[in-house]
């Protein structure tokens, strides 16, 4: 999942009007007046995200918090590297844009002190169709795109034994590759890329493995476009949930108590369910 740092690093904001004109300026001072005011009084919450779904996801749920004194200010980031430094720096108090397995292995090579807030979503991954439509079409010598890092490739695998395509070493499960393979009937070749590029190579393999976001972001629908993909009762759903990350410490904070009830109430996850057609799931566990 995870990627070398780009550099660019995008603010989403608020544009505000400046509204002028003959006999309503007083009116609109007042206005202008109190919006700030209201603004003022706010405490704001800052949170670093990847741009789909989590700072679309936290768009939604703005009016929410809005409601409950606080301002949310969302900054959408384009690497996996930064939105944990500037949490662990103090500088943000909040990201959302990653699962648990990567905040650990983030934590123990970068020794930073980042927790789990609370679960937001899981986006499931699906073996897309390249220049085979269906799988069962799968012949010896076909080809599989999975990611090439550790902890999404071996989510990748999994997902292809369960579809009966290959079968890994007995306890290899969230850290297998390619070479925990034992059977491999139809002599599958495994092709190892990076994440966010496999939607782009569709058709130079026979399948490939995407990870929900990097669909979403291609136009792929899990639901239409899908051949097989993870269940959501199963275990890839509470592994991989995406969570709200703080510093350690920072978890039972008002404020970010507050922000993670908002993303799981009834509201966001209705908007959830009817935006992303199946790529996003709400994690409702508690």
């Amino acid at each position: 999942m995870k990627k070398r740092v780009w550099s660019s690093v995008v603010a989403m904001g608020v544009a505000v009007a400046s509204l002028v004109g003959c006999g309503s300026v007083s009116n609109a001072a007042t206005n202008e007046g109190s919006a700030v005011a209201s603004n003022e009084n706010r405490q704001v919450i800052t949170v670093a995200a990847s741009a789909t779904p989590h700072a679309e996801i936290l768009e939604a749920v703005k009016p929410i918090l809005a409601e409950e004194g606080y301002d949310l200010q969302i900054t959408v980031f384009d690497d996996y590297v930064q939105p944990n430094q500037v949490v662990e720096s103090g500088e943000f108090d909040a990201n959302y844009f990653q699962h648990i397995p990567y905040l650990n292995s983030f934590n123990e090579e970068q020794g930073t002190h980042l927790v789990n807030a609370g679960g937001i979503h899981y986006e499931p991954f699906a073996i897309y169709g390249g220049t085979k439509k269906d799988l069962a079409q799968v012949e010896k010598g076909d080809s599989v795109a999975v990611p090439n890092d550790t902890t999404n490739e071996a989510r990748a695998l999994l997902l292809l034994q369960d579809n009966g395509l290959l079968k890994l070493k007995e306890g290899a499960d969230l850290t297998a590759t390619k070479f925990d393979i034992v059977e491999n009937p139809y002599e599958l070749e495994i092709v190892e890329l990076e994440a966010a590029q496999i939607p782009y190579h569709l058709e130079e393999v026979s399948y490939a493995v995407i990870n929900g976001n990097y669909a979403l972001s291609a136009g792929l629908s899990v639901a239409k476009d899908g051949l097989a993909a993870e269940k959501e009762d199963s275990i890839a759903a509470s592994t991989y949930v995406n969570v709200i990350a703080v510093k350690e410490g920072a978890e039972s904070s008002e404020k970010i108590q507050a922000l993670v009830h908002a993303l799981k109430s009834e509201e966001v996850i209705t908007y959830i369910r009817e935006t992303y057609d199946g790529a996003v799931i709400p994690y409702t566990v508690q």
